[in-house]
């Protein structure tokens, strides 16, 4: 689906809160003492779980079938002019609060939802290794006790290099296994293992047969049978969800998380939002708003 799209103009106050809120794609790289550095999939073509090569130099941007409006600065991201140019069937959501263009973006063309007829989708884009994704999550569990019924909350872990295609595919273990209820408890092992030894890469290894092992273990220490954990490791179902993982974040062009779409419309994050608090309070506007537009 479709790239974080970066603002017309950002004051310096906008644009350190958006670093100190985001995993971006060139920072997230993680590099392990002994090993030579993950590369950036901004500048190596990314290889798939299964072995296959993308074609040479080409970059998330070039493969998208869906890239953001140009503005006139050339960044990504709908312009001012982009915006005012919009008929008035065309109106957005707004408040006192909340302004298109500067609180989140507009998404064009809007991409396609995975919910019911009625119902408005909420899309996590997330990596278990992102700091910034690990000090929402509180926010998000929160959020989904009280969420309004018609919203229907769907989240994707990242695919940018093998370190989170590595997490992903633990993820998309964990729910293949029906254990949803240990993401939280991954994530918390990650960034504890993390801070008390400065690792970067938790459950990772260069070598997949070693990353495999460690993520086994993890999993056999919080109760799932070893051969039921490699059964679903390398299931259809495990390998399907990555593909398509990797199709969303190619058709949004996500170059960091935490990273928020409403309904395929509208994209936004932390820094846009001004915190974690108001991101959740955002997301609720642009729902609530998505919603009764749909209902006419």
């Amino acid at each position: 689906m479709t790239r974080t799209p970066s603002l017309p103009v950002l004051t310096l106050a906008a644009a350190a809160l958006l670093a100190l809120s985001a995993c971006s794609r060139q920072s997230s790289a993680p590099q392990q003492s002994g090993q030579a550095a993950t590369q950036s999939s901004e500048t190596a073509a990314p290889s798939s779980d299964n072995g296959q090569q993308a074609a040479s130099g080409q970059t998330a941007s070039q493969s998208s079938p869906a890239s953001p409006t140009q503005s006139t600065d050339g960044s990504s991201g709908p312009s001012l002019e982009h915006l005012a140019a919009l008929p008035a069937s065309a109106a957005l959501p707004s408040s006192s609060q909340w302004k298109p263009g500067v609180n989140y973006d507009v998404i064009s063309p809007a991409q396609p939802t995975t919910v019911s007829p009625g119902k408005v989708e909420v899309l996590e884009v997330f990596w278990l290794g992102c700091p910034h994704c690990y000090a929402l999550e509180p926010y998000i569990r929160q959020w989904l006790k009280t969420k309004p019924s018609y919203v229907d909350f769907v989240r994707v872990p990242i695919m940018w290099g093998p370190v989170h295609r590595a997490h992903a595919r633990l993820f998309y273990t964990l729910e293949a296994l029906g254990r949803n209820d240990l993401v939280e408890k991954v994530f918390t092992y990650i960034h504890n293992l993390e801070s008390q030894t400065g690792t970067e890469s938790v459950l990772f290894s260069t070598d997949k047969q070693d990353t495999f092992r460690q993520q086994q273990a993890w999993a056999v220490q919080n109760g799932i049978d070893a051969a039921a954990f490699a059964k679903a490791y390398n299931s259809f179902f495990v390998n399907t969800q990555l593909e398509q993982a990797d199709e969303i974040m190619n058709a949004y062009q996500v170059q960091g998380v935490p990273f928020i779409a409403v309904d395929g419309k509208f994209s936004t994050d932390v820094g846009k939002a001004g915190g974690e608090n108001k991101l959740i309070s955002l997301i609720n506007f642009l729902a609530a708003w998505e919603h009764d537009h749909k209902q006419g």
